[in-house]
């Protein structure tokens, strides 16, 4: 089952939220054709590194009614703004919306295991990593990845739009951790497939190692796999400069 389509047949099943949220919707729910096209939109924004984009299109969707947009706006909205913490040195004042994000998700999990409450428990290891706590973000990855991967197994969607495990390479790169961040990558294509975020990840992971026979290898792949797209988002320039500063031409 795809990621949207898993995505929208959970939220059908057991309902977008309790109550409490569900009356804080001014409009009535957008047609389902319109729900799907801001997933399968958002999802592509994600896979093309523009994380921003997709929480704005989210966003927009939920302010006007789409229940199906809440959970994965909340989340999207976390990551950047746990990253955005990151960079302030993980301060209290910096790090509150991502723990509002995180309150917000747990009412929405309402005790259930499924994706509101994989995406409270990687927002709250993004919230360690911002702070260097290691060990609390291996904790609270270790349950996401595992409650992540019990979903998949039973059919139902993982974390929105990003998994888990996804993440986990992310963060572990964060910290400095780049032997970790490698496994989780690899870890990643094997549960959801290679995408363009990946192999950055990868690529980035080789260079931190100084792995640079995997670096180049691995940024020369994200530049093909870009192909000849217009646009051109931090990582794939990043991707040039490498190769160009640091790769021999064969």
């Amino acid at each position: 089952m795809g990621t949207v389509a898993a995505w929208m047949s959970f939220v059908l099943a057991v309902g977008a939220a309790p109550s409490a949220l569900r009356a804080a919707a001014l409009h009535p729910p957008l047609p389902v054709a319109s729900q799907t096209n801001v997933l399968i939109q958002s999802e592509a924004r994600v896979a093309e590194f523009d994380l921003s984009g997709a929480a704005k299109l989210l966003e927009g969707a939920s302010q006007i009614g789409d229940v199906f947009a809440r959970v994965p706006a909340v989340y999207v909205r976390g990551l950047l703004q746990a990253h955005e913490a990151s960079r302030a040195g993980g301060s209290p004042d910096s790090l509150a919306p991502v723990r509002q994000a995180i309150a917000w998700l747990e009412i929405a999990a309402n005790g259930r295991s499924g994706s509101a409450e994989i995406a409270r428990l990687v927002l709250q290891a993004a919230a360690a990593a911002a702070q260097s706590e290691r060990e609390e973000m291996r904790l609270y990855l270790d349950t996401a990845i595992r409650t992540e991967t019990l979903q998949r197994a039973a059919g139902l969607p993982g974390a929105p739009l990003v998994s888990a495990v996804e993440i986990a390479g992310d963060l572990w790169l964060q910290v400095h951790r780049y032997d970790e961040a490698r496994r989780a990558y690899d870890e990643a294509a094997q549960h959801v497939g290679s995408s363009l975020r990946i192999l950055s990840g990868r690529a980035r992971a080789a260079r931190g190692a100084n792995d640079l026979s995997a670096a180049c290898a691995g940024f020369r792949a994200l530049i093909e796999a870009w192909g000849s797209r217009p646009a051109q988002p931090a990582e794939i320039g990043e991707a040039h400069a490498y190769v160009a500063g640091s790769c021999e031409v064969k």
